[in-house]
């Protein structure tokens, strides 16, 4: 009896184990979609027009992390973004999981690489809160 509640014991373990770990792809749907997190290049240059209202600029990029007014006045609008990008390759060889729960042997290697990425989007406008001109700047290091 008390065998068949060990070997039962260690079955619910390991699929415990199993159901338990979500993967990269589950973690990935449980996040924010790319769109909603990164303004890039492509959206200011497609989206942002001279002429047109705050309105449009804040629905089209969200709200601004500076808002501040040049020497003539006029209401200047700076969003400045940046991001990093982090990769991570792993490989193991070994006897796989639940052997390695034992302390058998098991080789890992890996490699990590970083990339930041910057935007700053400077946007002007004039006395009837319409853009007047607007600038960008990005850069990926």
């Amino acid at each position: 009896m008390i065998r068949y509640l060990l070997v039962f014991g260690f079955l619910f373990l390991f699929i415990g184990l199993i159901l338990g770990c979500m993967g990269a792809a589950q973690h990935e749907q449980n996040l924010s979609s790319t769109q909603e997190r990164e303004m890039t290049v492509g959206t200011v240059q497609k989206q942002i027009r001279v002429g047109m209202s705050q309105a449009d600029v804040a629905e089209a990029l969200g709200s601004p992390n500076i808002v501040t007014r040049d020497s003539e006045g006029k209401e200047t609008w700076v969003y400045d973004k940046i991001a990093t990008e982090a990769s991570y390759s792993k490989d193991s060889k070994g006897t796989g999981l639940i052997l390695n729960l034992f302390g058998f042997y098991s080789k890992q290697s890996g490699a990590v690489s970083t990339t930041q990425k910057t935007l700053t989007v400077v946007i002007k406008f004039n006395d009837n809160k319409v853009v007047e001109s607007f600038s960008y700047h990005a850069s990926k290091f």
